[in-house]
């Protein structure tokens, strides 16, 4: 598992604080809005606005909420007009990033990136100066306790997946980024829990970062993920797994 997987697997296990659990919000009422904008407010033909709107639900969500911001989406509802925007950047030891974005004022999101990388050790790069060390992928978590490895691998296969990983408690299985919905779909109709689904920035090779560039990495990930404009952060650093358990405690 890459070094980011695993802090994104870390981070999700930490206690979700009431400021966290706003965040959390905030970031999926964007997607839906933005989602619903884009593809249509009807989630059956929107895999985009199916997805945000499975995890608005794990993560208990009003369902007027959701309503709500599917009509912001798609024009009922006076809202926000968001859009996506991805930022490229270094960070501490080298280490590659890609900011995934929404916002409703690009000038205002680049300027407050631009000074949080400033402030720990990053810089802002050209398009395309990092993005080459990526591949977007589809990840689908599940528990190991709810099928055997040969079988999920079998299932996965099937609906079109690359590849089947696991660690300790959990299987992932990677999919291109275009068979994604196939492959949840397939496991969603043999019932199957899925602890986690979502679209990764999945980095080619890893940068070893130790010692202080591992703590200011790790820094740097953290405030960049509470900025209210950051949906995702990707990066392909190297940390040991101890290190970061700590950290994020």
């Amino acid at each position: 598992m890459s070094g980011h997987s695993k802090w994104h697997q870390i981070r999700r296990k930490k206690a979700v604080t009431d400021t966290r659990r706003g965040k959390m919000f905030t970031q999926i009422i964007k997607e839906i809005t933005i989602a619903s904008r884009m593809g249509g407010g009807n989630p059956d033909g929107n895999p985009r606005l199916r997805l945000a709107i499975e995890k608005a639900k794990a993560g208990n969500m009003p369902a007027d909420n959701i309503k709500r911001a599917i009509m912001k989406g798609t024009g009922e509802l006076p809202g926000m007009a968001y859009e996506d925007v991805t930022y490229e950047a270094y960070g501490p030891g080298g280490v590659a990033l890609i900011i995934e974005c929404v916002t409703d004022n690009k000038t205002r999101t680049v300027s407050e990136i631009r000074h949080i990388l400033d402030r720990n050790h990053g810089k802002l790069a050209q398009a395309g100066a990092v993005a080459y060390q990526f591949q977007r992928k589809g990840i689908v978590s599940i528990p190991k306790s709810e099928m055997s490895e040969d079988d999920l691998l079998a299932l996965a296969l099937e609906a079109g997946a690359d590849d089947l990983k696991s660690d300790e408690d959990t299987y992932t299985v990677y999919t291109s980024s275009d068979r994604f919905d196939e492959v949840r779909k397939a496991v969603d109709a043999r019932n199957i829990k899925i602890d986690h689904s979502e679209l990764q920035q999945i980095p080619d090779t890893a940068v070893k970062a130790e010692g202080k560039d591992a703590e200011l990495v790790m820094k740097l990930m953290e405030v960049l993920e509470e900025h209210d404009d950051v949906q995702h952060v990707f990066s392909n650093f190297d940390i040991d797994e101890k290190l970061m358990a700590s950290f994020s405690q």
